[in-house]
């Protein structure tokens, strides 16, 4: 099963910075289980969330040559829940880089109020070994908004 954690990407800057959304849906097969009668999205997936976010900064910034592989979760701090019907707002922010690691920074919000910050790092892999590049480019586009079904 692969979980796809990024609904909408609203804005990026090359080797920068990128945001995006994800829409916590009561149907998500994750909310079944955690918690039964008490569902709120797991803490590891919002990490997972800015992680695949950061995935498409450096694709997009490396014309999709690249992927972001995570190794490290450096520094992490949840705030509160997100909650079926909430839209988590992500950000991600590259700190720094080099050719064999990166850092990024990231925050996901909803209504402006903090849910996870965390600082992560790892390393830049060909985008070809793991994916599609066309595949990937018409997804990037379509999470975009700039092409349509």
């Amino acid at each position: 099963m692969r979980y796809l954690l990024v609904d909408r990407i609203i804005e990026w800057k090359a080797n920068e910075t990128i945001k995006g959304i994800k829409n916590v849906a009561m149907t998500e097969d994750f909310l079944e289980f955690h918690f039964p009668g008490n569902p709120v999205m797991p803490g590891v997936l919002l990490i997972e969330a800015l992680v695949q976010l950061a995935g498409w900064l450096v694709a997009a910034s490396s014309d999709f040559k690249q992927w972001f592989l995570p190794e490290t979760v450096d520094k992490c701090k949840f705030y509160s829940f997100a909650l079926p019907g909430d839209q988590v707002e992500l950000g991600v922010e590259s700190v720094s880089g080099g050719k064999d690691k990166v850092c990024f920074k990231g925050i996901g919000t909803v209504l402006g109020k903090k849910k996870v910050v965390a600082e992560f790092s790892g390393s830049l892999i060909a985008l070809d070994e793991i994916e599609d590049i066309e595949k990937e480019r018409r997804f990037f586009k379509l999470l975009m908004r700039e092409l349509s079904l």
